[in-house]
């Protein structure tokens, strides 16, 4: 490089270091987020795509879903690696792990507390704070003095914005660097215009495909033509506030921020996993990506590495109530007669709905604070919203003092169920005895593939087609057909299945969806791509990182808890 040519590089980044620090000081300024000050740390930079699967990461890399991804691939900036997520393969047990170290008694995304009578949802605010109190007894998140962005868990992070477990009595936009936050953000008009084109654009393509629904078998409603629109305003906006937000770490010098982008997941669920829906929500992620590696290279102040993961993937799947017209749990509320009252409570995860919510309760909150003129906008539009948001049974309709004499919580293909004769976990054997048939109509029933339960400190794992697998300490006996051979390598399915069923709030029993022929699974939600079981892509998501760390092998997420600490933390 000539000495002119090199004048001119260093004048270009002196001009982008310039502006960067007059656009972003501002603003940090005026929402009290200082910048951190020079402490020598490297920091680390985690974007995580909700549900991508590793082999359909390769697919939308080869149709050109991901063009920047990709690019980061061939040029060798990022080395792409599978890696196995375990059971069950749900973002709450696999973030645990990730940002704590330990995934141990979150046996899915549902799950009950026999002794205590409680249902468990991993989206009940209150539920994740406690969770990730006893989380923090294992020792110090991976995201201290950093910050977290639309996750379940903040890994100890200073701020969490949009995350579960951080969640406060308080509202976030109250205080005023969510407030500020917030206002700075839509006062950009080309931002504000590039939301309203895109919430605009991602309407009309939903629309499009929910007329072709009307035509093909589908989890869609083809007839809800307000929804869309809403769920398209609020992922705008929140993908563009998270983003933004990381940019704004990057200028003050986070030492380490988590974002995850969870439309991908939503997409998966309701119109499959390569359905151009799904990919047309990569499409987009794929820019953000782009605009956060680009801020991380132009405005380097701490020199940060840049992960791009998945929690887990989605298998293609068949509900189960299309192959019995009934959900699983009356299935065997029937099983066992109509004396017997049964809990299962479950509704879609719908994220889109989910922060709808959490914005109409910020909306609430702010209206007695506002200009009489604003406040009755504000006011009017929290209105209409709340009229076209759908409620969540799971979080609105507790009855504490209601004791079901059978519990049943579902996550995608795998179920737990619990029957409340005891507080105490029951054995395989026990259930046999008090309830005579079921375990066997249970496995001759189409779209059940497994049942296990505990057996004097063994699992014993029953397939359809007869065989019995009994699962100690590092041995795996066998007998016919090997019922864990249809989930992926016995030995490692084993090894999940029997920590699983060591959890104290595993069920009493535990069912897993079939796995057909043709690669799908059976689940017991309305989902045609589903995840929180094992077998399929739903087990093996994905980890592209710098090539200087070398070949990540990990079995389970806490290896990659054990990478973050060993290489970030001081």
């Amino acid at each position: 490089m000539s000495w002119d040519t090199r004048r001119i590089v260093d004048l270009l980044r002196g001009g982008l270091r310039l502006y960067y620090r007059r656009k972003y000081g501002a603003l940090a300024r005026r929402i009290g987020r200082p910048r951190v000050g020079e402490d020598g740390r490297r920091g680390f930079i985690v974007v995580q795509i909700d549900g991508l699967a590793y082999a359909h990461l390769l697919h939308a890399l080869q149709s050109g879903a991901m063009p920047y991804l990709r690019r980061l691939l061939s040029e060798h900036r990022l080395h792409l690696f599978p890696w196995r997520c375990g059971l069950p393969s749900s973002t709450p047990a696999v973030q645990a792990a990730i940002m704590f170290g330990t995934r141990y008694d979150i046996p899915g995304f549902r799950w009950y507390d026999k002794r205590n009578r409680v249902a468990i949802v991993a989206k009940r605010p209150d539920q994740m704070r406690l969770i990730q109190r006893r989380l923090r007894r294992n020792g110090r998140g991976i995201l201290a003095g950093g910050s977290s962005y639309v996750n379940l868990f903040d890994g100890d992070a200073d701020l969490a914005l949009f995350t579960l477990s951080a969640f406060h009595p308080q509202r976030f936009f109250e205080s005023v660097r969510g407030m500020g936050l917030l206002v700075l953000f839509l006062l950009s008009p080309i931002r504000s215009l590039r939301m309203v084109g895109m919430t605009l654009w991602e309407y009309i393509r939903t629309l499009f495909w929910r007329l072709v629904a009307f035509f093909r078998p589908t989890v869609v409603r083809p007839y809800d033509m307000v929804s869309p629109l809403l769920a398209s305003a609020v992922n705008t906006l929140f993908t563009e506030v998270q983003t933004f937000g990381v940019l704004l770490d990057i200028y003050r010098r986070v030492p380490a921020i988590y974002t995850n982008y969870n439309t991908y997941d939503e997409m998966a669920h309701l119109w499959g996993t390569v359905h151009p829906m799904a990919l047309g929500t990569l499409r987009d992620i794929d820019r953000r990506i782009r605009q956060i590696d680009r801020m991380r290279k132009r405005y380097p102040t701490r020199p940060y590495d840049l992960f791009v993961l998945s929690d887990h993937g989605n298998t293609p799947s068949v509900p189960f109530s299309w192959l019995t017209r009934r959900s699983l749990g009356r299935f065997i509320a029937e099983q066992l007669g109509e004396r017997l009252s049964l809990g299962e409570v479950f509704d879609y995860p719908g994220y889109s709905v989910a922060k709808a919510r959490y914005l109409l309760e910020e909306l609430e909150a702010m209206e007695d604070r506002l200009p009489t003129g604003l406040w009755r906008v504000a006011r009017a539009l929290r209105q209409y919203v709340d009229r076209h948001v759908p409620p969540d049974r799971e979080v609105e309709a507790y009855n504490m003092e209601r004791r079901e004499d059978v519990v049943v919580r579902v996550s995608g293909p795998l179920a737990h169920v619990y029957f409340n004769v005891t507080a105490r976990p029951l054995e395989l054997i026990e259930v046999a005895l008090l309830y005579p048939h079921l375990v066997d109509r249970l496995l001759e029933t189409e779209g059940i593939g497994l049942l296990a339960g505990r057996g004097r400190g063994r699992v014993v794992a029953l397939g359809w087609e007869g065989g019995t697998a009994v699962i100690d300490e590092g041995r795996l006996e066998a007998e016919g057909k090997n019922p864990l051979a249809p989930y992926g390598e016995p030995e490692w399915v084993a090894r999940e299945l029997r920590r699983l069923l060591s959890f104290p709030h595993a069920g009493d029993l535990v069912i897993l969806g079939r796995m057909l022929e043709d690669g799908r699974t059976v689940t017991f939600e309305e989902q045609v791509a589903t995840h929180g079981g094992i077998g399929g892509p739903q087990s093996e998501p994905f980890i592209a990182a710098p090539t200087e760390i070398g070949p990540i092998s990990a079995d389970g997420p806490e290896a990659l808890h054990h990478l973050f600490r060993e290489r970030y933390s001081r």
